[in-house]
């Protein structure tokens, strides 16, 4: 049952990708005086023989000289071959500019869930189940503060914590003398070092609304008549909040970890630029303000397949916590 659960999610999400495959291309149309246009009236504006060859190469590779229809059908039949086009702001491939860039940023935004949920459910649970204790007026301030801090500054205060107290470099994922060397353990244990700070920094946000929501989901579940049934058979405190309070109390969160990547994602462009770091959001921006559109539509697609990603991994857990949802 969990497999035809899993097959019928994945049937879903395939129309879902070209139909945001669709958008992206449009984007990547619209605006006028893009990197491309601007190549080609400089490759004429030369009139030689090469620059008339490379005119017909970007003719026949991206079917300048085609329907609209076909021309999404070369750009999408070759990206998802691996082929993103090339970036005329780098005069590189796509492929080489983002990879690295990506796998980078992915592991700063699953590092940053993992401690938003680490530090937030503890402290939700233990708020619901002490209210209006002093410490639940205490993580409740501290939430509210976690909540209306801007991230950029949050950086800048960690930034000058992390030199001044730990006396440790800022700036970047890692040491100079890492950051052109080929992966190595030493290397790995260097961006560990140095991920911390993002990492508080972009999950903070997510840690003090997670934190929120938890202690509010849980309330209303101890109110619930199961849960009184349960206390009066008998059972323990603990196994009353973890077995069943908790447990239910888990669906909205669950539910909202789909969106959580690509916003994560998304979200770390402002502290990337603050903090130096070599990761999605700067190039992504600059591909924006330089109307570097294959780079651009490159970016929103994998944020689309991020997202797709997400969403079906959040209907996975949810289906395996709570049964009744394969039946839908």
């Amino acid at each position: 049952m969990m497999i035809t659960f899993i097959i019928k999610r994945i049937l879903y999400f395939i129309p879902l990708f070209f139909l945001i495959s669709i958008v992206s291309f449009i984007v990547m149309e619209l605006p006028p005086g893009d990197f491309l246009a601007s190549k080609i009236q400089e490759l004429q504006q030369q009139g030689d023989l090469s620059a008339i060859n490379r005119i017909e190469e970007y003719k026949v590779r991206y079917g300048l000289d085609k329907l609209l229809f076909v021309r999404y059908w070369i750009w999408i039949s070759k990206f998802v071959r691996g082929d993103f086009g090339l970036s005329f702001d780098y005069e590189l491939p796509v492929r080489q500019l983002i990879w690295e860039r990506l796998g980078l940023t992915m592991v700063l935004s699953i590092l940053s869930i993992i401690f938003s949920w680490v530090v937030a459910l503890p402290i939700g649970i233990y708020s619901a189940t002490h209210q209006y204790s002093p410490a639940d007026h205490t993580f409740t301030f501290i939430s509210f503060i976690g909540l209306s801090i801007p991230s950029f500054l949050l950086a800048l205060v960690i930034m000058f914590i992390a030199v001044f107290v730990f006396n440790q470099s800022v700036g970047g994922l890692f040491s100079p003398e890492f950051a052109d060397a080929s992966w190595s353990l030493g290397k790995v244990v260097d961006l560990l070092k140095h991920a911390w700070i993002p990492v508080i920094v972009i999950g903070m946000a997510g840690t003090a609304s997670l934190m929120r929501i938890m202690r509010g989901n849980l309330l209303d579940i101890l109110g619930q008549m199961y849960i009184q049934t349960a206390r009066a058979k008998g059972l323990r405190e603990r196994v009353v909040i973890y077995k069943h309070a908790v447990r239910n109390a888990l669906h909205p969160l669950i539910m909202s970890l789909g969106m959580t990547l690509p916003v994560v994602i998304s979200g770390e462009t402002l502290v990337a630029i603050v903090l130096n770091l070599p990761t999605t959001g700067p190039l992504f921006l600059r591909a924006l303000q330089r109307q570097d559109m294959m780079l651009a539509a490159s970016f929103l697609m994998w944020l689309t397949i991020l997202l797709i990603f997400g969403n079906l991994l959040a209907d996975i857990v949810l289906a395996w916590v709570d049964p009744r949802i394969r039946y839908d």
